[in-house]
């Protein structure tokens, strides 16, 4: 078995703290002294397994993306894909948010590149429907982005925190409906702005009465925002 398996079977059988590096080392058949001539620390390890499973989870998304017309169902395949990914991946999603997110060095690492990629499509996306008067001219980019993986985010964290499942693509259906419907342009008179703001709190008290059912949470909140 290679390091990065290695690693990545320990990290997820055993959680971060718990995860040594002989262990990791034994696991990939080399001697310990070996494995610190690829990673200096267990951390710096963590994150190159993160980043070539994020690497792995997105190899064919622009591929799939190109082949799905139409706004609504481009950001719907956007959506869904994230959710499938995050229902797959439960053990990968908590070790980022606790050991990953909330480090100093996220900015510098291949994870946040990736997340920023995936925020760019949104905006691409976005860029198309406006541009085809589907989309209302004035959408704050910066708003949908926070909307989007904010409440990918705040939908998931049940499930990432081994309390329970949820229907990925009912969920994707459902946050499609609710964006879209505040993006779309005519009929509505209100400034979009205020549509998204109303849309942020309908997702935002789902999730508050989920958590209401649940008791208290361990809930990581983002708070680094895509420029």
């Amino acid at each position: 078995m290679d390091i990065m398996a290695a690693a990545r079977a320990i990290f997820l059988e055993k959680g971060y703290e718990e995860a040594v590096m002989s262990e990791i080392a034994a696991r990939a058949d080399l001697v310990e002294g070996s494995l610190y001539r690829f990673f200096d620390t267990k951390h710096g390890l963590l994150i190159a397994v993160v980043e070539a499973c994020y690497e792995e989870i997105l190899a064919d998304y622009d591929q799939q993306l190109a082949g799905i017309s139409g706004v609504r169902n481009r950001l719907r395949f956007m959506i869904w894909r994230m959710l499938v990914a995050m229902q797959d991946n439960p053990d990968l999603g908590r070790l980022v948010y606790r050991h990953i997110l909330p480090e100093a060095n996220y900015l510098s690492t291949r994870i946040y590149e990736l997340n920023r990629e995936y925020a760019a499509h949104i905006d691409n996306i976005v860029t198309e429907g406006i541009t085809a008067g589907e989309l209302r001219a004035e959408t704050p980019m910066w708003l949908v982005r926070q909307l989007i993986m904010g409440g990918i985010d705040q939908l998931t964290w049940r499930h990432r925190m081994g309390l329970g499942d949820f229907d990925a693509a009912q969920t994707a259906d459902e946050m499609t409906d609710f964006i879209y419907r505040g993006l779309a342009a005519g009929g509505h008179p209100d400034d979009v702005a205020a549509r998204l703001e109303a849309t942020s709190r309908d997702l935002s008290t789902t999730a508050t009465q989920l958590a209401s059912m649940l008791g208290p949470q361990n809930v990581y909140t983002e708070t680094k925002k895509s420029d």
